[in-house]
């Protein structure tokens, strides 16, 4: 009983320790989490310790070996392979739990812990490991190093195999493969079935008047040799019988081929589109900063150009695949997913999308994109499009922070082009940037020359820009709607503070100069501090 107090108190020791969970969590990420930035150099490591290992043992079969080199191998680099390979069997389950499990289980029973069943589980998780593929390449790649017994470098082939756990394009081969097993293992049945039959053939009429053929082995090898339809011609047939056989089997080779052939292929070609949008989403998971536009519409296609432009990064999602290609051939990050699915967006970290705009061509499309975003993420800023103006109160109880009516506002436009035409083509050209003059906001970074001064402190003729208005969050507002209060052409004696937003106009060259000096302002400011 106090050996089993102790393990009960050792595994609730180990569940409530961060810094264990920590610890392998670092190492199980290390060893399988592909998004994990430090795996990478991890598997670049690991490949150069097999691809030397292996040149070593090839090099020494001949040759000796500088005693360096022998140490390199046999010491560090087997040390390497079986530190890995039992933190991989640490890292392949918990433990603890499977102990925490069983005691929680005999008090709610009301039965006396059996250590021995815990035992047993935790053999079988970890034999369940151990007699994995990958495992078991992995403990074979190691043996190589023991030279005292000369056959087991022939387990250096194992070091090379070890490297399908480190490339990822042969990883996705073997998955290909694996996808379509079934109809690999039908067409090696008759590939077997043809040559069993032609090779029993074959020895049957030639056994007796060609000498190349005295066994059945020898029939067999002709069979695979000629059904592949490779010839090497060190087997021919003499007698009429066996080359009619032979022509039969070239044909039938030639089906065998176009038939795995196709297989392959029709497996290649699903599994491509999974393999690009993992490899894009692999992308966007390391952008600090993006945006999500779903449904590459025409309005979607004239963001994405202006955010291009502006050295925006962005993620296109619509569920047309014709659309995505053709996104992606104009340069973009894009992937074929419905977003009204939960499966479009399970892999995404929204900590990182500063927006999602919902662009899509039908009102419940969108409806349906802001409740599943809002399904991931409460604060992520959402901006739709609303074709009917009856959806924007669906659109704001679907959790769209901001709704665009394009139809309101080109009517808007249209009225007023024929009240003031040159207005608004004036208007018009500072949205579009048409005459390098834009429209934009600077945030009041805390501790820069912006931060506690009154408008008239600043010289904007001097930054040559116009400051139409000072955008101010209220949080004690009723509601998102009116959290931001916009003063327009403010006092000059209003006072600005860190976390305004300056709305100001000028050419594109001033408001970027105008922007670092605030940032660079903030940052002396920081260093002084």
């Amino acid at each position: 009983m106090r050996l089993e107090r102790y393990i009960i108190d050792f595994a609730f020791l180990l569940d409530n320790s961060l810094r264990y969970q920590r610890i392998k969590r670092f190492f199980k990420n290390l060893l399988e989490n592909d998004d994990y930035p430090y795996k990478k150099y991890f598997d670049y490591f690991m490949i150069f310790l097999i691809l030397s290992s292996v040149i070593i043992i090839i090099e020494e079969v001949k040759t000796p070996i500088a005693t360096w080199l022998y140490y390199y191998d046999v010491y560090f680099v087997t040390a390497v392979f079986i530190i890995e390979y039992l933190l991989r069997l640490w890292v392949y389950n918990d433990v603890h739990k499977i102990v925490i499990a069983e005691y929680e289980e005999s008090l709610f029973l009301e039965r006396s812990f059996e250590l021995k069943r815990v035992l047993k589980e935790i053999a079988k998780k970890k034999l369940e490991y151990i007699f994995s593929p990958l495992a078991i390449i992995d403990l074979f790649a190691i043996l190589p190093s023991y030279r005292e017994l000369r056959i087991l470098r022939i387990f250096v082939l194992f070091r090379v195999f070890k490297l399908l756990r480190y490339s990822q394009n042969i990883t996705h081969f073997l998955q290909v493969l694996a996808a379509k097993k079934l109809e690999l293992s039908t067409l090696l049945m008759l590939v077997a079935f043809t040559i069993l039959v032609s090779g029993i053939s074959i020895y049957v009429f030639e056994e007796r008047t060609n000498p190349n053929i005295s066994t059945l082995y020898d029939a067999f090898y002709w069979a695979l040799v000629t059904i592949s339809t490779v010839g090497y011609g060190d087997i021919s047939p003499t007698t009429h019988e066996g080359r009619a056989i032979t022509m039969i089997i070239i044909l039938v080779g030639v089906g065998l081929i176009s038939f795995a052939t196709s297989i392959i292929v029709s497996a290649f070609s699903e599994k491509l589109t999974e393999i690009r949008e993992n490899r894009i989403l692999h992308a966007a998971r390391k952008l600090e900063s993006y945006y999500i536009i779903c449904g590459y519409t025409n309005m979607a296609r004239l963001l994405a150009k202006r955010l291009k432009k502006e050295g925006v990064d962005f993620l296109i999602i619509d569920y047309d695949m014709g659309v995505v290609n053709k996104a992606l051939s104009e340069g973009y990050l894009a992937i074929c997913e419905d977003a009204t699915q939960k499966e479009a967006f399970k892999h995404i970290n929204f900590d990182n999308v500063k927006a999602v705009m919902a662009l899509t061509n039908s009102d419940m499309h969108n409806i349906y994109i802001c409740l599943n975003i809002r399904s991931f993420s409460k604060e992520c800023f959402i901006i739709s499009r609303a074709i009917d103006y009856n959806s924007h109160k669906k659109l704001k109880l679907a959790g769209a922070n901001y709704i665009i009516s394009p139809y309101v506002t080109a009517g808007f436009f249209a009225a007023k082009i024929i009240e003031e035409p040159i207005a608004i083509e004036a208007i018009n050209d500072i949205l579009v940037a048409r005459k390098n003059a834009l429209c934009e906001q600077v945030e009041v970074i805390r501790g820069s020359f912006l931060d506690g001064v009154t408008v008239k402190d600043i010289d904007f003729d001097k930054y040559k820009l116009i400051l139409l208005g000072i955008v101010r969050v209220d949080p004690n507002a009723p509601s998102e709607e009116f959290r931001h209060k916009f003063q327009f052409n403010p006092d000059e004696n209003e006072r600005i503070e860190a976390g305004d937003i300056l709305i100001v106009m000028g050419y594109t060259i001033s408001i970027a100069h105008f922007k670092s000096q605030v940032i660079e302002s903030s940052l002396r400011h920081g260093k002084k501090v």
